[in-house]
């Protein structure tokens, strides 16, 4: 089967920049995009003045250390029975390059390697080489306002594609749950991708960030240009 290949939207982009936000119940009442066609994908960075985007995060707030966090509360990857992809196999499908895909939407690769990760530009061949990483993780999310989330919007943000990225295990374990201001990403050509995908979810999500984490996001913004 030839692989699908997903040309990647601004959406996001344009709306943390506008200073617009998503409201989170209406985000979390419909059902995560459908797997493996039309993937959402990270918001793409762009150069020029930020401070728009920065303006919409609202002021820095201390975390909210007290959340309480834990990983099973936030669901699994959701399944789509049409092209029988879960969400972890058609983020896999969108960043790709060359793979083929089966039936049952697993992925394999014909040459050297398909997928490059993002965090460190690694190369890999067999996808189970893989993690699929929420850009802003998940004990981030639950520390920056998502306390009071119901099961729906939490099982919504484990799968909204356009925080997730394919990337190597060492550097996904490397990264934990860390904000801009504690981890950025080895491969420094994609700090700008990486900050401006962050905003636009902390902002679509309408979660805080703290002193550290803004200095950090100011900071890796400079790497746009």
């Amino acid at each position: 089967m030839r692989s699908r290949v997903l040309v990647p939207t601004l959406a996001l982009a344009a709306l943390a920049l506008s200073g617009c936000k998503v409201d989170l119940n209406a985000a979390a009442s419909g059902a995560p995009d459908a797997p493996g066609a039309g993937t959402a994908a990270p918001a793409r960075g762009v150069s020029g003045d930020h401070a728009a985007a920065l303006a919409a995060l609202g002021a820095p707030r201390p975390e909210d250390t007290g959340a309480h966090y834990d990983r099973d509360d936030w669901g699994d990857w959701a399944y789509d029975s049409k092209s029988k992809c879960d969400t972890r196999e058609s983020i896999l499908v969108r960043d790709g390059d060359g793979e083929t895909v089966d039936s049952q939407c697993r992925s394999a690769c014909p040459k050297e390697a398909c997928w490059t990760s993002r965090y460190d530009g690694v190369t890999a061949k067999d996808p189970h080489d893989l993690q699929i990483d929420h850009i802003v993780p998940l004990a981030e999310a639950a520390r920056s306002g998502a306390r009071d989330w119901t099961p729906a919007q939490r099982k919504q943000f484990y799968n909204d594609q356009e925080n997730l990225v394919a990337v190597t295990v060492r550097s996904n374990t490397q990264k934990s749950d860390g904000d801009p201001g504690k981890w950025r990403p080895a491969l420094q050509t994609y700090w700008c991708d990486y900050v401006t995908g962050y905003v636009a979810i902390k902002t679509k999500y309408k979660l805080s960030v703290d002193d550290n984490e803004l200095a950090g996001i100011t900071a890796m913004f400079r790497s746009c240009g």
